[in-house]
């Protein structure tokens, strides 16, 4: 019975009736076999329809043809859409890209990225988790470049690529101040990441420019999901005083805000950050913090790509600016 899937070198070997050794020297062009193998492996290559796994000799030999993007959770379509615009730059410049997930874990974080460079890629996007990152100095000194996306690293030279989260957080909740909202519930993920961080730093300074103080008992942190958010939102809105408008830090509570809001009927206001998909499709208007996640994405790829060409120390950050947009509102 013949083997399904895809055939391997083994299969190539065992077909021609050669080494497993001589079949690579044959796929990998090596010089000095004999041409009646050649023809060998050759043959069972066609009759078997092998193909090379081009990106794992990549990783193998390293030719450094290959970026590696380390994100946070690629569950999240913000990542996943990044990874797309790195994407793109790879293709144009005939590179492969790997991707994988930290899942907010800093030592996950650490054995991915040092497994990739130990593989010679020629570049590494990482969005930070852990809060230093010197284990990275002695590859970028080897040459391989390093870009933070979404978040600065520490402890090592390297480039970061940064959304303007303070400025887009104070704009959305100074917004909310003007229209006469006062209980503002600012409900945040993980109070150890940068962004959540820089975000309720944003809403703290709409307060303070506006003369007013932010109620420590609406702010609420570690809402890591859409499920977790909705049962905070419900509890504030059956509280004794309840909030007029809540400010999300990331797509996913304002998904849970929604939740516990649209059902009820509840009229209050709702700003969050982070577009999402189908946002536009909402039955009521809402305001969003959006931004080019391509942009995004794209610099973080080019960046790597010049600091590549050119591996001169030093770090610099760019900010990719925010806007406020509405969505919902369809009839």
């Amino acid at each position: 019975m013949r083997k399904t899937g895809r055939p391997t070198m083994i299969d190539v070997a065992a077909d021609a009736g050669v080494s497993l050794k001589t079949v690579s020297r044959v796929v990998n062009g090596e010089s000095g076999v004999d041409p009646a193998m050649i023809e060998r492996v050759r043959a069972a290559v066609a009759r078997l329809g092998y193909h090379r796994n081009s990106l794992a000799a990549s990783l193998r030999s390293g030719n450094r043809d290959t970026i590696g993007f380390i994100a946070a959770d690629l569950s999240n379509t913000f990542y996943m859409a990044v990874a797309a615009a790195v994407s793109t730059i790879a293709t144009r410049e005939r590179m492969h890209l790997v991707m994988a997930s930290s899942e907010e874990d800093a030592d996950l974080e650490r054995t991915l990225a040092l497994d990739l460079c130990q593989r010679q890629i020629g570049g590494l996007i990482v969005v930070p988790t852990a809060t230093d990152h010197s284990y990275l100095s002695r590859e970028v000194e080897l040459g391989t470049p390093v870009v933070f996306l979404d978040r600065p690293g520490s402890g090592v030279p390297a480039d970061a690529i940064l959304l303007d989260n303070r400025g887009g957080a104070r704009d959305a909740v100074a917004e909310l101040l003007a229209a006469g909202h006062r209980r503002i519930a600012v409900l945040l993920d993980s109070p150890e990441i940068f962004t959540m961080v820089e975000r309720l730093a944003g809403a703290r300074q709409a307060f303070a420019a506006a003369g007013l103080s932010l109620d420590p008992a609406l702010v609420v942190d570690g809402l890591h999901t859409p499920a977790v958010a909705r049962d905070v939102v419900h509890r504030l809105l059956d509280s004794a005083e309840p909030p007029t408008a809540v400010f999300c830090a990331n797509n996913r509570v304002t998904i849970g805000a929604l939740e516990a809001i649209l059902p009820r009927g509840a009229e209050v206001a709702i700003a969050g950050f982070d577009d999402f998909e189908l946002s536009r499709l909402l039955p009521r208007r809402i305001r969003i913090v959006d931004y080019d996640v391509t942009e995004l994405g794209t610099r973080a790829a080019e960046t790597l790509l010049a600091r590549g060409a050119d591996p001169a120390t030093g770090s610099h950050t760019h900010l990719v600016p925010t806007r406020l947009v509405d969505r919902g509102g369809v009839s």
